[in-house]
């Protein structure tokens, strides 16, 4: 079963978000207003991500709910820049607007009196998680001034610029945000949880960029090495080009060979985690390093968005748990 990418308009972020804010400021007690902020993301998360929803069913409950808030702090900044059909102007005023929404709501004292206050449900449950944790705020803005980069695309001459510049910021941080609610087996195995963090957020984004060539040349971005593309003879992208297809799918291969070596690494620092989160965390790993290895070894999948079937999905995930599945997709 491949299912298309979806996309909400800004009107339909705004509905989903009203309703939602509704809920949680008239919840009676502050134990209720949370489940209906969840509730919101877990929306969210299951429409743009099966993949993701799927392995997160496999953490308990609490923890779950915690990631599906992470998922919606940052898809709905990345939908500004990614999806609304808006002037450059209009998604740098968004984006600095959102800021100053989350840095209200880290001043709150809950997730009700901020929501009542006027922040956007998902930047508040967002703050209550980096509350709850003492998760370090600048990983949020640094979160945000990559998607700023977005807006105005820039070119990466080495791999190591391209992981410093832009990964660190849209997805190893957000790894970190994860490290956070997933916990550890131990104080101890925090650093190591950071680190695989670290691995596997850069892997994953790296399969995001060798799996979008085309749709990003259409919206004007680049996150090939140019170091790579110079060693083929390429000093002017275009991934329609027929002439052009053959080097292209060779720097593919290698940035996801490039990916397979931080999936590889991150397989080692597996069990830092709690017990009751390897699971997820695992199947994370795995679904996404069989899409790599899918779209290393596709000869054009560049020019199309690669889906991992999802019998595939299903054969990676957790035996004993996929009990968990169906009630999952029978409510939202």
């Amino acid at each position: 079963m491949a299912l298309a990418r979806y996309e909400w308009e800004p009107e339909t972020w705004g509905r989903v978000a009203a309703h939602a804010a509704a809920a949680v400021s008239g919840a009676a007690r502050e134990a209720d207003a949370w489940p209906a902020a969840a509730r919101a993301a877990r929306h969210v998360l299951r429409t743009f991500s099966t993949s993701f929803f799927m392995v997160t069913r496999f953490l308990p409950r609490k923890k779950r709910e915690q990631v599906e808030v992470i998922y919606a702090a940052v898809r709905y900044p990345d939908e500004i820049v990614d999806t609304f059909a808006w002037e450059e102007a209009r998604k740098c005023e968004a984006l600095d607007a959102w800021e100053a929404q989350y840095e209200a709501g880290l001043g709150a004292a809950s997730l009700t009196s901020a929501v009542r206050s006027g922040v956007p449900v998902f930047a508040a449950a967002f703050a209550e998680v980096v509350r709850r944790h003492g998760i370090p705020h600048e990983h949020y803005r640094d979160f945000l001034r990559a998607m700023r980069r977005d807006v105005h695309p820039g070119l990466y001459a080495t791999m190591p610029d391209l992981i410093d510049d832009y990964v660190y910021g849209s997805a190893i941080v957000i790894g970190y945000f994860l490290a956070y609610v997933y916990g550890t087996s131990s104080p101890e195995e925090f650093p190591r949880a950071l680190t695989f963090a670290r691995d596997l957020g850069t892997a994953l984004q790296l399969t995001n960029f060798v799996r979008d060539v085309g749709e990003d040349q259409r919206r004007g971005r680049l996150y090939l090495p140019l170091e790579y593309l110079r060693a083929e003879g390429i000093t002017r992208v275009d991934a329609y080009d027929p002439a052009q297809r053959a080097a292209i799918g060779r720097v593919v291969r290698r940035v996801a060979e490039e990916a397979d070596g931080h999936y590889q690494r991150a397989r080692g620092n597996l069990d830092a985690f709690a017990p009751d989160s390897r699971p997820a965390i695992q199947a994370c790993l795995e679904v996404y390093s069989r899409l790599n290895w899918q779209i290393r070894n596709s000869r054009e999948g560049f020019l199309h968005r690669e889906i991992l079937p999802f019998r595939e999905k299903f054969r990676l995930l957790p035996a004993s748990k996929y009990w968990r599945l169906p009630l999952a997709f029978l409510h939202s």
